[in-house]
């Protein structure tokens, strides 16, 4: 299999609003210009484009479109898109390095979650003729979610609480976290709900932000990175839709994704991101893929701490790159997720080379 590897990573920062439009294009110039400076390239030097976005978040269509004025596409660039988390355009990319036909990607995703009621408008990823007409909210169906697993015993509100308590720590040295500091459990467990059982601390925070990545194969990795984070497995995995039809404390789909791409070795992972917007989607998670207590898990604050829609998910494979990159991690693992409490997983295994 031909290598590939996460050459560049650069964010938007994490913040509640922004006045910038819903294309994001105001977002993402910045990171797109940090990137060549960092990698010493051009726009020219970009093979393939492939961005993560949604239409509905926008609230208008095609606002991809409109996006790709931050690329600046004179001449015509060989482009595609993905109407989801840019972790899926990743994986795009990540095929079309495979052919040949390209030797770089540049992968973006961006969303606006302050233009509109973030809560309602994540109920269109529901089941359009059951669900989506009850219009229930995202927080509403993670809380029920949550309810199902302390009813079972699989965790308890101060193990939720942790989660938020070590991401914030984590987060205090992340430059770009909207939400950090040292916080008890048992302060945040005196917190007033938001959606019973979940209190404040255990949601993801609106977010608006926008993040791009660098993918280049074999010598041009080498050349553009001192330590290319190469992708060692990658894969995606869907559960039913129907979320009365599935285990909601369970993730079968990340338990089939990280099997595919860790070749069923978990262990000997240094460091894991984890797209989980919810403390305890992270405690499903860190079950389905099998991480052990030797994993750091989301040293970067992790989406408690910022979750921008439709970039939060790159940004995973971006910091998880990053650890390699900069020497610290060997070995790591990134999560993304998108769709309604788990539906769709994707787990991405890089590691770090002597040569």
């Amino acid at each position: 299999m031909t290598d590939i590897a996460v050459v560049g990573f650069a964010q938007a920062p994490h913040v509640r609003e922004t006045t910038g439009t819903t294309n994001g294009v105001e977002m993402l110039v910045p990171c797109f210009q940090e990137l060549y400076s960092t990698l010493g390239i051009t726009k020219s030097d970009i093979g393939f484009w492939c961005s993560g976005s949604s239409d509905y978040l926008a609230g208008r269509a095609f606002s991809f479109i409109s996006a790709v004025d931050a690329v600046g596409p004179v001449p015509p660039i060989n482009e595609s898109h993905v109407e989801m988390d840019a972790a899926w355009a990743l994986y795009e990319a990540w095929i079309k390095l495979l052919t040949g036909e390209v030797d770089t990607a540049l992968v973006y995703g961006f969303g606006k979650s302050s233009a509109g009621n973030l809560r309602q408008v994540l109920a269109m990823q529901m089941d359009p003729y059951l669900v989506a007409p009850l219009w229930p909210d995202s927080i509403s169906v993670a809380g029920l979610q949550a309810r199902l697993g302390l009813e079972a015993g699989k965790w308890t509100t101060a193990d939720m609480a942790e989660v938020a308590k070590r991401s914030r720590a984590a987060a205090m040295s992340n430059p770009n976290a909207q939400v950090s500091g040292e916080v008890d459990v048992e302060t945040l467990l005196a917190s007033e709900f938001v959606a019973d059982p979940l209190r404040a601390h255990d949601c993801a925070p609106i977010t608006d932000g926008a993040a791009a990545v660098v993918l280049a194969r074999g010598d041009r990795a080498r050349e553009l990175c001192e330590r290319p984070a190469w992708i060692t497995g990658i894969e995606h995995r869907i559960d039913s839709p129907n979320i009365g039809a599935r285990d909601l404390t369970t993730s079968p789909s990340t338990a089939a994704a990280a099997r595919a791409a860790t070749g069923g070795d978990a262990k000997s992972v240094d460091v894991a991101e984890l797209h989980a917007p919810f403390t305890h989607q992270e405690l499903i998670l860190r079950e389905a893929i099998g991480l052990t207590d030797a994993a750091t898990i989301n040293p970067s604050g992790g989406p408690l701490t910022g979750n921008p829609m439709f970039s939060g998910g790159l940004e995973r494979i971006g910091y998880a790159a990053r650890k390699i990159m900069n020497g610290e991690a060997q070995r790591t693992l990134a999560h993304a997720t998108s769709g309604p409490v788990l539906q769709q997983n994707l787990v991405a295994v890089m590691e770090g080379r002597n040569n």
